[in-house]
């Protein structure tokens, strides 16, 4: 699988800038496992930045982030999207209201580097991200995932659960929240997802998303199938999982969040939320605050 680069120098995940002022937005980019390069950003979030958190700076890097309590919120956004998209931003912004935030470009999305792999190597680009706002000195990390992003949540927090993991990477996350995610892989069975397949599988899709979308695709199929969504959901327990999902979602219907709840065995929470479409986009503010609240609850 080609990586790639983004010709720009990357940080290791989980290493902070040094001489970072406190409270200040930090730009840069991280390395995965596999060397792909990809564009992030943290943000200390409305309460830190005014100064409610008083001394909660200092530590083994100077202006590092020392964990007040607040959680960092780690943003997984949905295909074709990037940390710049405004429907990114505006989640990030809601968000920013209760913690901290790091939103980052998946591989072969807007400034990162490589190709995109729809959902597979994507787990990668999620684990540097947690470990980088781990670095912080956040002692809570929440992962929230919309479409493509929220499988890779749900992925993510069952391949990087367990405590040895959690001393070997920093890369587990405390709470997970996945909105209009699918469960299962290769799913055609609506418009919008027949003509997503058409641009991941021709190569005159993959030249539109290119140019079109900002959004570079891998020509290989996936080999093997990664572990599906449903597959992962029931080795996320004993991490607390939020699954999100609007009624009228015109690419995943409601057997796909009703699917994944079913196979979390109880252990999930489900929301199905009345006149709600697909992800970021369909995502009003007041269950951005909603979903925050949630996290704060549980991931305590």
């Amino acid at each position: 699988m080609s990586t790639g680069s983004a010709g720009h120098a990357a940080r290791p995940a989980g290493v902070p800038e040094s001489g970072t002022a406190p409270g200040t937005r930090v730009r840069t980019f991280l390395r995965t496992a596999d060397g792909v390069a990809l564009d992030a950003v943290y943000e200390p979030g409305a309460a830190v930045r005014g100064g409610a958190h008083g001394g909660a700076y200092g530590g083994a890097h100077e202006g590092v982030y020392e964990d007040s309590g607040d959680p960092v919120f780690v943003i997984a956004h949905g295909f074709t999207g990037d940390l710049d998209r405004p429907h990114v931003r505006r989640v990030a912004r809601v968000l920013a209201q209760y913690g901290a935030v790091v939103t980052f470009s998946f591989r072969g999305h807007g400034a990162s580097g490589g190709r995109s792999t729809v959902g597979d190597r994507e787990v990668l680009d999620l684990a540097a991200a947690v470990a980088w706002a781990r670095g912080f000195g956040h002692a809570r990390v929440v992962t929230v995932g919309f479409s493509m992003g929220g499988s890779v949540v749900l992925r993510h927090a069952a391949l990087h659960g367990g405590p040895a993991d959690a001393e070997r990477t920093g890369a587990r996350t405390d709470a997970v929240v996945s909105v209009s995610a699918p469960a299962r892989w290769y799913y055609r069975g609506t418009a919008p997802m027949r003509r997503l397949h058409w641009l991941v599988t021709r190569p005159e899709g993959r030249l539109l998303s290119r140019y079109g979308l900002r959004t570079r695709i891998h020509h290989r199929d996936w080999d093997p199938v990664p572990l599906s969504p449903v597959e992962a959901v029931p080795r996320i327990a004993p991490t607390p999982l939020l699954i999100v999902h609007g009624d009228r979602d015109g690419y995943f219907p409601l057997d796909h969040p009703r699917t994944l709840a079913a196979a979390a065995g109880g252990h999930g929470e489900l929301w199905l939320e009345p006149g709600m479409g697909h992800a970021e986009n369909a995502a009003a503010d007041e269950l951005l605050h909603r979903i925050a609240r949630w996290t704060r609850a549980k991931a305590g």
